[in-house]
């Protein structure tokens, strides 16, 4: 199938209205977008289009996200990839306010993508009647460097290796293994900014004072199986004795994955005012965020005029090899600023998922 790549336009921010920013995106309905500004009017066109006013609830719906859910607990790699500007609403789509912990957590109605997506599989669960095994593990991209954010201790690098059978992975990542689905969007917390500030990195600059500097990778692996009448745990829940064990294990099982990237925002360093490590954090975040392009605009091409994709170009492309272009399933949410002055960085944007609707997968 095509990817289906989605656009969310954020509302105009305080400071954007107070210095008489105009307002250059317009929804037309229809999965249409217009923009309209000085030597630019241009019309694309998308799976959905979210315009200022979308609730969670509506982008949750309308994206698509609970058929990925449902696929994962089918058996199939399903990753959800946010992508656009610093300060374009990512994290937010993502995960919800940044001001929420355990002790305060976000109203139902702020949820992001992730939350949801956690209560829709114990939903799914439930009324399939499958017994479902869950387990986690949460990376980040640091200037090219993978780190394991659930090991403890301070994060550090990883290999990432490449084998036939497994294709690209990180060797030595940590997998939590989770008796509850509230247990996943706990330790989300707790590694997540603000709370987990110290693990994901993130900076403020000029135009974000949540920058995250760093392109975060959660996988939930859900393995399911099925309920085998009295050898189950379906309705009761209750667990598996020994002497049914044997009976229990022929029961028919499926291994898939739900990922939820959270790429670091493009920049101009100029509009950010950023100098020194936030420079340097910068110019790695934009080659890996241009590899990525890259590798979306070869994959758009017809199969038969394809050259090499160039997945070993950065860390990102590498990890997202399947997803973008194998056996995965891939929804991307391209988050915009309807701003004048963000125009060309809302242009590259939409020029970017514009591609990505082309490519194709085979999961």
């Amino acid at each position: 199938p095509r990817a289906h790549p989605t656009l969310r336009v954020r509302p105009l921010t305080c400071t954007e209205a107070r210095r008489g920013d105009q307002q250059v995106v317009h929804s037309l309905g229809d999965g249409a977008v217009h923009v309209s500004a000085a030597r630019h009017d241009a019309t694309f066109g998308f799976s959905a289009v979210f315009d200022a006013g979308a609730s969670q609830e509506a982008v949750f719906e309308g994206s698509g996200m609970r058929q990925l859910v449902e696929l994962a607990i089918d058996g199939f790699s399903c990753t959800v990839f946010a992508f656009g500007q610093t300060g374009s609403g990512k994290t937010y789509t993502l995960m919800g306010p940044l001001a929420q912990s355990e002790t305060q957590p976000a109203s139902p109605a702020l949820l992001g993508l992730m939350q949801r997506s956690f209560t829709c599989l114990l939903e799914q669960s439930r009324s399939r009647g499958s017994d479902l095994a869950l387990s986690a593990s949460y990376l980040e991209i640091y200037n090219e460097q993978v780190r394991d954010l659930l090991s403890p201790g301070p994060p550090c690098a990883l290999p990432l290796r490449w084998s036939k059978t497994r294709g690209f992975y990180v060797e030595k990542q940590l997998s939590v293994e989770f008796e509850s689905l509230e247990a996943i969007v706990s330790l989300l917390l707790q590694v997540s900014p603000p709370a987990g500030s110290q693990r994901r990195r993130t900076s403020a600059h000029a135009l974000n004072r949540h920058s995250s500097r760093s392109h975060a990778l959660l996988t939930i692996h859900v393995r399911s199986r099925a309920c085998c009448g009295p050898w189950g745990r379906g309705g009761g829940g209750q667990s598996i004795t020994p002497n049914v064990a044997l009976q229990a294990s022929a029961c028919p099982s499926k291994q898939g994955t739900l990922c939820f990237v959270d790429l670091a925002g493009s920049e101009r360093v100029k509009e950010t005012g950023s100098s020194g490590e936030l420079s340097v954090e910068a110019n790695s975040i934009n080659r890996s965020l241009l590899a990525l392009g890259h590798c979306i605009s070869l994959l758009a091409k017809p199969r038969g005029k394809r050259t090499h994709i160039p997945y070993r170009d950065s860390k990102l492309t590498r990890l997202l090899a399947r997803s973008l272009g194998g056996s995965g399933i891939t929804l991307m949410v391209a988050c915009i600023s309807p701003s004048s002055r963000c125009l060309s960085e809302t242009l590259s944007t939409l020029h970017y998922a514009s591609r990505a609707r082309r490519v194709t997968t085979r999961p």
